[in-house]
């Protein structure tokens, strides 16, 4: 396939047509997503438009200015405090940049490269996840000819990102619990749903290491609260054997708390539980969930200022922006008091 620095200059319609052999009605479908072209077709105009870096413009305004004052926003799904906090912290800076938001989700779409192809046309720059839920060929379905961040994920060539720092917290978090006395401890959490997983994992496994202790193998479950409740059900049959859960987000957290103390065990004395991103039910539960703060909205509004500055040409080093995290410590842990509230 060939390949280039830059957007081909004046490509269009036609010259993708004349590149994949196709009519410029048959271009057209593919484009926007049609099943009424074959996949061998389909291929051909895809990689076609790939190679000329084309991007269909939209609305006749955007032909004559080649700008929407839009922001894409794509997301895996809205489930959860995490992505409503992150849309919130998207949206409210979009706007202050005068900038409308327009959102998409991953879930139940058949094809996500395509559809990303077909945002870009009513938008000026995309972000998205950095989550295995939002295949890699979406990521790099722009091929540099829109701006592109990742939100949560790690920048590559044409595409910066965004992300909050997770292995140092991550090993203080296990550093903690491991003080604890605890002797069988797991991380709750697939590492490779994403490079934030993944990252504190390795903080996980960094403080193991650290104690001359061997890390064990990740429980991988979904970021959901049903992976929570399942994975509960798992040690209350004693298929899992724990004294100490550290959980990859709160909601999986919370939910493996809630299900324990319905099957008769003990949070903290019987299995201490820590979470991730200090969501708002954290601090009211009893016990009082210990997490890492994590500024969701402000990672959100860091995502829409990047790629703001990427569609305007403000200059912008070309390195991830890490945002601090910071240890929670509660009573879920075991440890018996909690401290007062920092003024």
């Amino acid at each position: 396939m060939a390949t280039s620095s830059g957007p081909r200059a004046g490509a269009t319609i036609y010259s993708v047509a004349e590149r994949a052999g196709v009519s410029i009605a048959t271009v057209s479908r593919v484009l926007q997503g049609s099943t009424a072209v074959s996949e061998t077709t389909r291929q051909r105009v895809l990689e076609a438009a790939d190679e000329l870096r084309y991007v269909p413009l939209g609305a006749a305004r955007s032909l004559a200015v080649r700008h929407h004052e839009a922001h894409g926003l794509l997301l895996p799904e809205l489930s959860g405090p995490y992505y409503s906090e992150l849309l919130m912290g998207f949206e409210s800076r979009a706007g202050e940049l005068g900038q409308s938001v327009v959102l998409m989700l991953a879930e139940g779409k058949r094809d996500v490269a395509a559809a990303v192809r077909k945002l870009a046309t009513r938008v000026d720059g995309v972000a998205m996840l950095g989550s295995s839920a939002i295949p890699d060929a979406a990521v790099t379905a722009l091929r540099g000819s829109k701006p592109v961040v990742l939100i949560a994920g790690e920048a590559r060539p044409e595409i910066d990102a965004v992300t909050s720092e997770n292995t140092g917290s991550a090993h203080a978090m296990t550093v903690h619990v491991l003080g604890h006395g605890r002797s069988r401890v797991l991380f709750v959490g697939d590492p490779d749903s994403g490079p934030d997983v993944r990252e504190r994992y390795a903080g996980f496994v960094a403080a193991h290491d650290e104690a001359g202790l061997v890390a064990a193998p990740p429980e991988r479950v979904a970021l959901r609260e049903s992976a929570g409740s399942e994975l509960a059900d798992r040690v209350l049959s004693g298929v899992v054997t724990a004294d100490a859960l550290v959980c990859a987000n709160d909601e999986i957290a919370l939910a493996v708390m809630k299900r324990l103390r319905e099957g008769g065990l003990s949070v903290p004395d019987d299995v201490a539980v820590t979470g991730w991103d200090d969501v708002m039910t954290a601090r009211y539960v009893v016990p009082g969930l210990t997490t890492v703060r994590q500024p969701v909205r402000e990672l959100g509004a860091f995502a829409a200022d990047r790629l703001h500055e990427r569609i305007t040409g403000a200059p912008v080093l070309r390195d991830t922006r890490i945002i601090p995290t910071e240890l929670v410590i509660r009573s879920s842990c075991g440890c018996a008091a909690e401290p007062a509230p920092r003024r």
